[in-house]
């Protein structure tokens, strides 16, 4: 079976596929990134946390062999949900876990994030992000993918606000989630690893910040959070966001 950890994009999309991998390995599973070397897939799961990119066919039944040969692993996602990565959830064949996080926060993140790299010259995917119009742009096609997500059978859904601030609910929520024990040692050490004040140490993969939420109210005019509820008013009541 595959688990796929799918995050919008500065939501600790990291952290909570770290997480995920690490309760997989702890209760008898396989190292992602083994798999991708022992089955030559570094062309379709890049980047040190396995992301797969689109969930195209060619793409997911690649990843799907080790599967089918006994191998439970977890990969990583931003991309919606295809009609063939469907089936194969209804199937049983991969199992979903999404994250999401207050949009404008997310916009800013990844704003500030791709401008960062940019100044030390080390641009990265989110560099191309260089004003307020192309970040909401950007920001409105996660949305689009999060209410994907969030309309898809048999995913288990995360708020990543909630993950933060009532750590061991969440994390209890997935461990069940996965079918896994949570009694097992080996399963404790893990989530205890992952905890908010620990998984700011200096990880490779994790690409977590412990940020503050609502920050955007301070770095946004009134002008673009105006815009912002406009644009995302229906998501972020529906999900429980302030506007």
């Amino acid at each position: 079976m595959i688990v796929l950890s799918v995050g919008m994009p500065r939501a600790g999309s990291g952290w909570y596929y770290n997480l995920t991998h690490d309760l997989i390995m702890a209760a008898g599973g396989q190292d992602a990134r083994q798999i991708r070397q022992r089955f030559h897939l570094q062309s379709i799961l890049t980047e040190v946390n396995c992301n797969i990119g689109a969930l195209t066919v060619r793409r997911l039944s690649a990843v799907m062999l080790p599967a089918l040969l006994g191998n439970t692993f977890v990969i990583k996602a931003h991309a919606g949900p295809t009609p063939y990565a469907k089936l194969l959830i209804r199937a049983g064949l991969i199992r979903p876990a999404y994250i999401y996080r207050d949009p404008r926060d997310a916009m800013l993140s990844a704003y500030e994030y791709g401008q960062r790299a940019l100044q030390k010259g080390r641009p990265n995917a989110f560099s191309s992000l260089t004003d307020f119009e192309s970040s909401l742009k950007f920001m409105t096609e996660y949305v689009r993918i999060s209410e994907a997500w969030l309309a898809c059978d048999r995913t288990l859904h995360t708020c990543y606000e909630n993950l933060l601030g009532d750590y061991d609910t969440e994390a209890g929520r997935l461990v069940r989630f996965l079918g896994l024990d949570e009694t097992s040692p080996a399963i404790q050490q893990v989530v205890n690893k992952y905890r908010p004040e620990e998984a700011t140490r200096e990880q490779k993969g994790l690409h977590f910040n412990k940020g503050r939420t609502g920050r955007f109210r301070e770095k946004m005019t009134p002008e673009q959070q105006q815009i912002l509820a406009e644009r995302f008013g229906p998501y972020l009541k529906r999900m429980g966001y302030a506007i």
